[in-house]
């Protein structure tokens, strides 16, 4: 499968924002970058569906922008002006031309989900592969109002569970990882049930 992060060039704070192409193209979360529509269509005239991991800000603040210029069916787990379809946990879904199972994995938001694939997992924030705190498997942060250590742990735990051997993991923030994703995201919970601080000089 085909997937480019159309908000790599992006010179502000952002999520990645991932497109999915294939039988049906898809977005995964919609970033904060403006002109992120112009990228897409420089490799797209159409969206099948934008699908969000979590309404941080930094993920769906081009949300109203992307559904607008392609008139796309937008799906998320809570609720939202623009969402369409509702995600439940253990839904299945196609992002480009994998089907997907919807995970939800809360700790670093309530309603975060991430989708897995037969290859591929869309984390979001819950695990990345290296993100400034940590290289080679790193987790959400769970420091401010709302956000729980323990329910991202749990999620993680539920995502190994859920998860067959992956040749590619999509996060929502540094780089993508293609490899062994089951070793980064068991590294992603070793380092979460430290329960240390992810940045502790904050």
């Amino acid at each position: 499968m085909d997937v480019i992060n159309v908000t790599a060039d992006a010179e502000v704070f952002t999520s990645n924002a991932y497109l999915a192409l294939g039988d049906e193209p898809t977005l995964v979360d919609a970033g904060a970058m403006d002109g992120v529509v112009d990228v897409i269509r420089e490799h797209t005239d159409t969206l099948e569906r934008v699908l969000v991991t979590h309404q941080h800000s930094d993920h769906v603040a081009e949300l109203d922008t992307v559904c607008s210029a392609f008139d796309v069916d937008c799906y998320a787990f809570a609720d939202h002006s623009l969402r369409t379809h509702e995600l439940a946990d253990g839904d299945t879904i196609t992002v480009g031309d994998e089907e997907c199972e919807v995970v939800h994995t809360p700790g670093h938001g309530d309603d975060h989900v991430s989708f897995v694939g037969e290859d591929s997992l869309f984390s979001g924030d819950v695990v990345v592969y290296n993100d400034g705190a940590f290289d080679d498997g790193s987790f959400g942060r769970t420091d401010y109002p709302g956000m729980s250590r323990e329910r991202l742990i749990e999620s993680i735990r539920e995502l190994l569970d859920r998860m067959s051997d992956l040749s590619a993991m999509y996060s929502g923030h540094g780089d993508v990882y293609t490899g062994d994703v089951r070793s980064v995201v068991e590294r992603s919970l070793e380092r979460a049930e430290r329960r240390e601080p992810k940045y502790p000089d904050e």
